[in-house]
């Protein structure tokens, strides 16, 4: 009598499966993180073009006082960064540039909670 001791190669179902599910574990840890990462991020490009617009503001102020505020008169302070272009905040908020003593804002501001403030501390 001759017994058969070859094995095909390959996986089977159950190792697959336990593959797959480890996977979905990891992508169910790391993708809060991601997404957590992504709008802390924005947050600080929001905040840091804020402070850009404030300084731009508080330049123009100094040169020309009195000097209306809006964006053609401010476009010259805003440096050689990205070319001279008016900053855009990276969730698709809108810039309010405000009176002079007054903080440029954000219009997502605050909806998105902490620690995801889009406003000048």
């Amino acid at each position: 009598m001759k017994i058969n001791t070859t094995r095909k190669a390959g996986f089977t179902l159950v190792e697959i499966m336990i593959v797959v599910a480890i996977i979905g574990l990891l992508a169910a840890i790391a993708i809060p993180n991601f997404v957590r990462a992504r709008k802390t991020a924005q947050a600080n490009a929001c905040v840091n073009n804020l402070r850009l617009i404030d300084s731009a503001k508080q330049q123009a102020l100094l040169e020309n006082a009195g000097a209306t505020l809006d964006q053609t008169t401010l476009q010259p302070y805003l440096g050689r960064g990205d070319a001279g272009n008016w900053p855009t905040c990276p969730a698709n908020g809108t810039y309010t540039i405000g009176a002079a003593a007054d903080n440029p804002t954000c219009s997502i501001g605050q909806t998105l909670g902490a620690p995801f403030f889009h406003e000048l501390p």
